[in-house]
């Protein structure tokens, strides 16, 4: 029986293949079947050998993986698996199983699974999104371990895949072969991160939202997904043979017809044409149809990540996020790793001297540092972080501006301030950033001493001071992603509040509008590093705002290249004054749709 269900608009693109479902966990149950295990002293010095055998072995995967996962899609991404290796030295987790084997004589599959449930729980039970969400990590490592203890080993995920493909093969009532479609409860980031195009075309899942670390993989991997399709996705899993995964509406179709499937194998031969066409934009500059200049830079956490970013046609680096350096060691990174690290990142662009933007730390609140103790706060994004907590730790922030000033001797960079709400704050870390020029100076090492400086505007406060601003720094930043959950109030991790974490709001507009024409009147330019720089519906508004760099994630850039070359600016400018009346960011979007259709179409 045909069934339609509509979720979220995980990862885009469109999945077609036999359904390939993931029910109940073997290590699970090899959990259950021990719970009425009572153990002798020696049988329970037994199992601690076991579990450490099996948390070693389950150590080196996590390693394997990130280095896999940091090759294929990032730092980002890869900072899940290594946040995950430090449980085993977590007094909490990698202790309380212990604890339980040991005194409590109880075998290791239990041990872990009671650990991990009561730490998963404590952590949901916390008023923070940021912790609660982790909740799900400690899961996946406790799964993980189970498998080895139970000796099975690998992916769930992979072994179902497998089957359905071997089920599918040879079967000429199944429409044409192809990787199968994973449907799942929820997906944990080792599942995701072992998948692939080849073996995955796409999945779906009950749980899960746009932030969930399942979402953010598949769209480093391309691989189309719907998620937080609720309790109607595990009641139709048992009777789905066939299914689409609609990664663009948010839809997944269970045993569509034959017309349904027809309609879709013609979008994805479209779709495929479209990026073969995007080959031809890889040198070329980013122009409106009218001729305006415009930069399209990317998004990165690594110098891997600019390589990636310049071969995929990226005229920049609109965001170098500092941050990834620091997090998953035992220390702070020293001044000539980060310079090693900034240099690389540099050269990658240094042919055409075409600039990388790198923002200062931005730690602390709802981001730590298991080596900088930082105070449990309440309201984490609203806490001691990035710029405020870097102008009272000075001896960590003079040693990144050092080596950011080094590497600035390699090629064109320029330095952003995260996090800025005053003036006063930015002109003390402008002063600090004077002093480490003159320390450079005097010990002869070599720097540009004309270093753009800006600030990031993600804080409506200085928002509406930026004719202020303006006068004193040399360019703005938009991070739309903040300057959305500070304008509505409404946080950006919360699902419940996701209608308003909008950028379309016309008040979130008329803050951009505000922030170009205040640096446009001192002759400055602005940059937005948000994810709304690389929506289409906002392309033709930002460009008639007059907004100068759109920076995005490298995958982005080539069909945002071919969308902006199809519009008039002068048109845009229109349509951006007439955006800024409305009053819901639904008239925002019909407006741009009907204006363009082929941006509402996602065409190039």
């Amino acid at each position: 029986m045909y069934t339609l269900l509509k979720g979220i608009a995980a990862a885009p693109g469109i999945g077609m293949g036999k359904a390939a479902a993931k029910g109940q966990r073997p290590e699970q149950r090899q959990a259950d079947a021990a719970a009425s295990v009572s153990l002798t002293p020696q049988a329970a010095e037994e199992e601690l050998l076991r579990y450490g055998l099996a948390a070693e072995v389950a150590a080196r995967e996590l390693e394997e993986l990130a280095e896999r996962t940091r090759e294929r899609m990032g730092a980002e991404e890869a900072e899940i698996f290594e946040t995950h290796l430090l449980l085993f030295g977590d007094e909490e987790f990698d202790g309380g199983i212990r604890r339980r084997i040991r005194g409590e004589r109880k075998p290791a599959a239990l041990a872990v699974e009671e650990t991990a449930s009561e730490v998963a729980a404590l952590l949901e039970s916390l008023d923070d999104e940021y912790l609660s969400g982790r909740a799900a990590d400690i899961r996946d490592v406790a799964a993980r371990l189970l498998r080895h203890l139970a000796g099975e080993g690998g992916s769930e995920s992979a072994a179902v895949l497998r089957g359905a493909e071997e089920q599918a093969a040879g079967k000429e009532s199944e429409p044409a072969a192809g990787p199968p479609v994973l449907l799942a409860a929820d997906l944990s980031p080792s599942d995701t991160a072992q998948l692939d195009k080849s073996a995955a075309a796409g999945f779906a899942t009950a749980a899960g939202g746009r932030t969930s670390h399942s979402a953010i993989m598949a769209r480093s991997l391309g691989i189309p997904a719907v998620v937080g399709l609720g309790p109607a996705l595990l009641a139709a899993m048992a009777d789905a043979r066939y299914v689409i995964v609609d990664g663009d509406a948010g839809v997944l179709h269970i045993n569509p017809g034959d017309a349904l499937i027809g309609e879709y194998e013609r979008r994805q031969r479209e779709a495929e044409e479209r990026a073969r066409s995007y080959g031809r934009l890889l040198a070329e500059e980013t122009r409106s149809q009218d001729g305006r200049r415009v930069e399209l830079a990317a998004n990165i956490g690594s110098a891997r990540d600019a390589r990636a970013a310049a071969a995929a046609g990226a005229e920049g680096v609109g965001l170098f996020r500092t941050e990834f350096l620091y997090m998953d060691r035992e220390a702070l990174p020293s001044e000539d790793e980060q310079f090693a690290a900034y240099r690389e990142a540099v050269e990658a662009f240094n042919a055409k001297r075409q600039p990388v933007v790198i923002r200062t730390l931005d730690i602390g609140g709802d981001k730590k540092l298991p080596y900088l103790p930082l105070p449990q706060e309440e309201n984490p994004f609203l806490g001691h972080r990035a710029i405020r907590l870097c102008l009272d730790q000075t001896d960590l922030f003079r040693t990144q501006l050092r080596a950011i000033l080094r590497a600035s001797a390699y090629g064109n960079v320029k330095i952003l301030f995260p996090m800025i709400a005053a003036l006063s704050e930015w002109r003390r870390a402008k002063a600090l950033l004077d002093a480490t020029k003159e320390e450079l100076a005097r010990e002869g090492l070599p720097f540009n001493a004309e270093t753009e400086t800006g600030i990031m505007i993600e804080i409506p406060a200085a928002a509406l001071m930026a004719d202020r601003f303006a006068k004193e720094v040399d360019f703005f930043s938009i991070g739309t992603n903040d300057l959305v959950q500070y304008t509505l109030a409404a946080d950006r991790m919360n699902e419940r509040l996701a209608y308003l974490t909008d950028p379309f709001y016309p008040a979130v507009l008329r803050l951009i509008d505000r922030v170009i024409r205040a640096a446009r009147a001192e002759g400055k330019w602005t940059g937005m590093c948000g994810e709304m720089a690389g929506h289409p519906l906002a392309l033709p508004i930002l460009l008639g705002l007059g907004l100068q760099e759109f920076s995005m994630s490298a995958p982005s850039i080539l069909p945002a290249r071919s969308w902006l070359a199809r519009l008039d600016s002068r048109e845009c400018e229109a349509l951006a004054a007439e955006a800024l009346e409305l009053e819901e960011p639904d008239e925002v979007r019909a407006l741009v749709e009907a204006r363009f259709p082929f941006l509402a179409a996602g065409q190039a």
